[in-house]
């Protein structure tokens, strides 16, 4: 069986929809503003963006309040540009469009119910599936709820993620809420670190001098981190 090619998919569907010159609107579950910054960058010239910014898996709340008000400030800047008619990396300014947010709810006790016997799995295994599903499917319902017939997620951007996973994850997700709805609601396939988009993200990360965290969100992936720099530390010293 091939391998399946997420960001041409993507690409495909994009030139769909410019030939009959729509402009769909999209929900885009955003984990954070960095991963954010090159995907916003992306689809706001050839779709109606709102971010949809539900990550109960970020079991901090001082870290959760920080990586949302950096998630509205890059919103912000964009915006400006767009009012400003100033743009950075854009292939057809005139066709960027003003990005919305909407702010799911902030309730780690969901993430831990959901990952609930999946503890002690290592990052990127089954624990992180569960996240996945959960966060994807709260994406699914909230564009059935409000009117998106697309949605998508910025986690596929991560060097670290698994893009089959995520669109297998994102697919099953867009069948299950269209049944429930009655709605036809589409996962836009992607895999946004191809082309150089996590490098953009990157570049774009220090222009705009964004907060980027060395963890996922979730108190499992922060004690591996830690777990790791200790090691790392113990290395060198030793």
């Amino acid at each position: 069986m091939n391998k399946r090619n997420y960001a041409k998919e993507l690409e495909n569907q994009i030139s769909e929809f410019q030939k009959k010159k729509e402009y769909p609107r999209l929900l885009l579950h955003a984990c954070c503003a960095p991963c954010s910054s090159y995907c916003l960058e992306y689809l706001r010239e050839f779709f109606d963006v709102t971010v949809f910014f539900y990550n109960p898996n970020i079991t901090s709340e001082g870290e959760y309040s920080k990586r949302v008000a950096e998630e509205k400030r890059l919103i912000e800047e964009y915006n400006r540009q767009i009012d400003e008619g100033c743009f950075d990396g854009m292939n057809s300014d005139e066709n960027a469009r003003k990005i919305g947010i909407i702010e799911g709810n902030h309730d780690p006790k969901v993430f831990y119910d959901a990952v609930k016997g999946y503890e002690d799995c290592k990052e990127g295994g089954e624990r992180c599936r569960k996240c996945f599903e959960l966060r994807l499917l709260e994406t699914a319902k909230s564009a059935a709820e409000n009117g998106f017939e697309f949605f998508t997620t910025t986690l596929t951007i991560s060097p670290l993620k698994n893009a089959d996973v995520l669109n297998e994850v994102g697919e099953e997700a867009a069948r299950d809420m269209s049944q429930k709805s009655g709605k036809t609601i589409t996962f836009l396939p992607s895999d946004f670190k191809k082309k150089n988009g996590y490098k953009r993200s990157i570049e774009l990360s220090q222009k705009f001098g964004l907060y980027r965290q060395d963890f996922c969100g979730c108190s499992f992936s922060k004690a591996q981190r830690e777990k790791e720099k200790k090691e790392r530390e113990g290395e060198l010293n030793g």
